[in-house]
């Protein structure tokens, strides 16, 4: 195919997908935030050397190409999932397997999560995960972060639980998190079956590319509350019809480029979070720890300790600090799309001046506890859900996950010191 072919598309300037076909197959599908720029962009002198041979082979292929719109970009990201496993295009999937892709799945229990897995943690013939029946699976995506902010911008239409654990498990740090998110609106404040099995089916409709049919289902339960007069029914069903058309999603199609150089190393494998945090008493048996969550899965081979050696006081800045400057001696780790700190304005400013200092760009945020040691703030304040592209759950969780890694290393040292 050449570029003096488009011209018969007449290419839009919205969100979409589109795909590059030989006849009848599909060879390969992509989704864009404006139609006519992105599908342009293949016909580039530099293809080659920005989406490598697999794309440039399937364009002098291709002998035709189609597309359709969609409303937002997020409906996008939706479609291109469901035609990618429709089709399995092999410019999409050559030299892959199901694996190495990102699923959104629901589970099957009484109350149903929606969790975003490995395709390596699900069984796809048994339709399970970890030996646990699902009721539904969708993907491949292609991208984690765009799928970890595509179910953060869903949920805040369709509010829905995604615990590590199932709902009702006891463990402190799920406890927090289910607090933590139903007072930010993104579980459901006053759960009800009813109303969330509804709710379920509407995100299983939104995942499944199936939008049209979505809405047209919307209207159609917000006619019958009205005639039935449940107005807070059919009011809550008007402002999800509202925010389907109106999402502010251009956090979805992020600029890769947007980090210097220096921070060109940042991992491919999804979104990545670390968080710091350290553990002593009274200056003594100081430890500092970094914990990692990539695409909101805790990934414990990539934590790393570092015993503090410049500061034997109670000295939670000097502390943070030489952490982030160890950690920084280590190019060879992938850096982070955003680093997180336990404390307030102090520390935060604290780890943005050694980034500043070593000519790093990564956003900082800061989880301020209350005098329970439960997060109270996120600092720079999100609009609820976010906070520089990533969840505010998430933020909670790499927090929570570095520090009950502190406390864990601290009270080994101090159970080996207290042998001698």
């Amino acid at each position: 195919m050449e570029r003096r072919q488009l011209a018969k598309y007449d290419l839009p300037d919205v969100p979409g997908v589109y795909l590059f076909k030989q006849g009848r197959k599909v060879l390969y599908v992509g989704k864009a935030s404006i139609l006519r720029d992105r599908v342009r962009s293949y016909f580039d002198d530099d293809l080659i050397a920005t989406r490598g041979p697999r794309i440039v082979d399937m364009i002098t292929k291709a002998t035709g190409m189609i597309y359709h719109t969609t409303p937002t970009v997020l409906e996008a990201l939706m479609r291109e999932a469901a035609l990618i496993r429709k089709y399995c295009p092999y410019a999409n999937v050559e030299g892959k397997d199901d694996k190495t892709f990102l699923y959104a799945v629901i589970t099957g229990e009484r109350i149903p999560r929606v969790l975003m897995e490995r395709g390596s943690n699900l069984d796809f013939k048994a339709k399970k995960l970890e030996g646990q029946k699902l009721k539904a699976l969708y993907g491949p995506f292609t991208s984690g972060a765009q799928l970890h902010e595509g179910l953060r911008l869903i949920r805040r239409i369709f509010p829905f639980f995604d615990t590590p654990k199932p709902v009702g498990y006891k463990g402190k740090h799920q406890q927090a998190r289910v607090e933590f998110n139903t007072q930010i609106g993104q579980y459901p404040r006053a759960f009800d079956k009813k109303s969330y099995a509804r709710s379920i089916r509407h995100v299983r409709m939104f995942l499944a590319g199936k939008t049209k049919e979505l809405r047209r289902l919307l209207e159609k339960e917000m006619k019958e509350a009205a005639k039935e007069e449940r107005f807070e029914e059919a009011g809550q069903m008007r402002r999800q019809l509202f925010a389907l058309d109106h999402i502010q999603d251009v956090s979805l199609i992020r600029d890769e480029n947007r980090y210097p150089q220096n921070v060109a190393t940042t991992t491919s494998r999804g979104y990545r979070i670390e968080a710091y945090d350290t553990a002593h008493i009274s200056g003594t048996n100081a430890v500092g720890v970094m914990a990692v969550v990539i695409d909101g899965i805790p990934v414990k081979k990539e934590y790393r300790s570092f015993r503090i050696r410049g500061f034997k006081k109670n000295d939670d800045i000097g502390s943070l600090k030489e952490i982030l400057s160890r950690r920084l001696a280590h190019p060879e780790w992938p850096y982070p799309h955003v680093i997180v700190v336990d404390g307030g304005k102090a520390q935060k400013r604290a780890a943005e001046r050694v980034l500043a200092e070593a000519s790093v760009v990564i956003p900082v945020v800061a989880v301020v506890k209350d005098e329970k040691h439960r997060p109270r703030e996120v600092l720079p304040a999100g609009r609820q859900a976010s906070v520089h592209g990533v969840g505010i759950s998430d933020v909670i969780l790499a927090n929570s996950e570095a520090h009950r890694f502190s406390l864990r290393l601290h009270q080994a040292a101090r159970k080996r010191a207290a042998r001698f």
